[in-house]
């Protein structure tokens, strides 16, 4: 039954709100009404997000107001809104809300650090979406819920509505719109369930660094000796298939924080890709897909129900959403100590990189602030084949502040707790190969068993960083870009070609990074 709960102080007058329901009522809710909804053959809930299967960035915008606006970085990404237009876009979907039979309430926690964590609330009209949300964010105890309060930040999606394109400042029927002092996130136009998640992350990237605290789109784990490893990287460089790591507890897969006392995971789930997904090189995924998982757009067979992780006919970005729990090996709460190693995932499509590289802090800020990686198809609407590019602090479409400041707060967290930074590259190599999970694996462990301490290093002329000539379980042909290319001159003028990317993509920081941290960056290697 639905419970005797009204959201009627938002100006919502339905009467049947499910607020966080169980598992099974949200499946069968889901199955009756919801069009593209059906059950895998291992119980996960297969659905279908519309036109929209990845984010829509460019329809992303931030309400401009002057008690935040001087801390907002303008410009291509954080993209400003009249409070006029907020309001229309937020009448609108008050409008459609109250159009519908039932809604969905998700009363849920962002952070596991209590001294952090922010309260959300999650207005939708369809099951996937409150399901989703349950697996992403951290779901409150029955005693928790009882006494929730308000909460902290109320997203309201009526994304099965389109934006009125004619409104002013509006591209396009898709608009995320965030208002940071009402405290609210408005869904127009786009069903992608991504987008409700990726908002709060953008959220939590305001407010922590005002107190202090580094935000990260990052995955981190935890050894046996409760040394923690944060991984940066982009969608598709391997962040969420190599933190899930048997030999390690996995903090989380995608957003976490880093504060005076450690880190902290801002999610209560994963949110892994599910292109090509195998029981063989992904086990720890694989195996989380049962009842209670989210299957975005992927397709199954009609009679087995068997999804085919292969088909890519309706999307490259196949997801899926699972609770934190179902993978087997991990740390609960998902809080632990200061990062031991700092690895900044990227995925090299000019083939130039090497497999592993040790960073200076000088090196690591740079890199951090370049964000350097092939975006990857699928991830976002419109991006069909990879493309290099950078994204600043791994992860712009996120940061609402400017990229130094983030980078200051990594680099002085790097500093104050000695941890050592690592350029690690899943992309591909001057054969043309891309690198073998295996090895990537067998990388991360060397870094995880201090087996690089003593090991010899050449100095890359170009970048300037430190490359292992030797790896336990790695050919050694594989970690020196040059050796895997049989035309040595055609190496340096990709190679500088790529210099010169970075070197253009940092003009934009210069004025306002440290002169060391600009000093790091790479040179163009002189040809004969």
């Amino acid at each position: 039954m639905a419970e005797a709960f009204n959201l009627r102080k938002y100006g919502i007058d339905t009467e049947t709100i499910y607020r966080n329901s169980s598992v099974p009522v949200l499946y069968e809710l889901g199955l009756r009404l919801e069009k593209g909804t059906a059950i895998s053959d291992v119980g996960a809930l297969m659905t279908y997000s519309g036109e929209k299967t990845g984010r829509s960035p460019k329809d992303k915008r931030i309400v401009r107001h002057p008690d935040s606006e001087n801390n907002i970085d303008w410009g291509d990404i954080n993209i400003g809104l009249d409070e006029h237009t907020y309001m229309v876009n937020h009448e609108r979907a008050l409008d459609y809300l109250n159009t519908r039979e039932h809604l969905f309430v998700v009363d849920a926690f962002a952070g596991w650090d209590p001294d952090y964590r922010i309260k959300t609330r999650i207005i939708c009209t369809r099951a996937y979406h409150a399901l989703f949300m349950q697996n992403m964010l951290i779901m409150p105890s029955k005693e928790e819920l009882a006494n929730f309060g308000e909460p902290d930040y109320v997203v309201m999606n009526a994304g099965g509505f389109p934006a009125n394109r004619y409104t002013s400042e509006m591209t396009s029927k898709t608009s995320i719109d965030v208002n940071l002092e009402r405290k609210e996130i408005v869904i127009l136009g786009t069903q992608y369930a991504g987008e409700m998640k990726k908002g709060l992350f953008g959220v939590m990237n305001y407010l922590m660094p005002l107190e202090g605290v580094m935000p990260m789109h990052c995955s981190a784990n935890v050894g046996e000796k409760g040394d923690v490893s944060i991984l940066f990287g982009l969608s598709g460089t391997g962040k969420t298939t190599l933190s899930a790591d048997p030999k390690r507890k996995l903090i989380g897969d995608d957003e976490h924080c880093w504060t005076d006392k450690g880190t902290f995971n801002i999610e209560g789930g994963c949110y892994a890709k599910a292109i090509d997904l195998s029981a063989e090189n992904e086990p720890d995924i694989f195996n989380a897909i049962r009842f209670g998982t989210v299957l975005e757009n992927v397709v199954y067979d009609k009679d087995t129900r068997q999804v085919d992780y292969s088909d890519v006919s309706i999307t490259q970005n196949t997801r899926a959403s699972y609770p934190i729990e179902f993978i087997d090996n991990i740390q609960i709460p998902c809080i632990a100590g200061h990062p031991e190693n700092i690895i900044f995932l990227t995925c090299d499509a000019f083939g130039v990189l090497p497999p592993v590289s040790k960073l200076t802090p000088e090196q690591a800020s740079y890199h951090f602030i370049s964000g350097y990686t092939a975006k990857v198809a699928g991830t976002e609407m419109g991006v069909t084949e990879p493309q290099a590019t950078f994204s600043a602090c791994f992860g712009a479409a996120f940061m609402m502040w400017h990229p130094n400041r983030y980078a200051e707060l990594l680099a002085e967290k790097i500093k104050t707790h000695k941890a050592t930074a690592w350029l690690v590259n899943t992309g591909w190599n001057g054969s043309g190969s891309r690198m073998k999970l295996k090895h990537t694996r067998a990388m991360i462990d060397a870094i995880h068993n201090h087996d690089f301490d003593h090991a010899e290093y050449v100095t890359d002329e170009e970048f300037g960083f430190q490359i292992p000539t030797s790896c336990p379980n790695v050919p050694e042909e594989v970690l020196i870009p040059k050796n895997t290319w049989e035309d040595k001159e055609k190496y340096t003028q990709v190679k500088n070609k790529l210099v010169t990317l970075f070197n253009d993509n940092f003009e934009q920081f210069k004025a306002n990074v440290n002169p060391e941290i600009v000093a790091a960056g790479p040179k163009v290697a002189e040809t004969a």
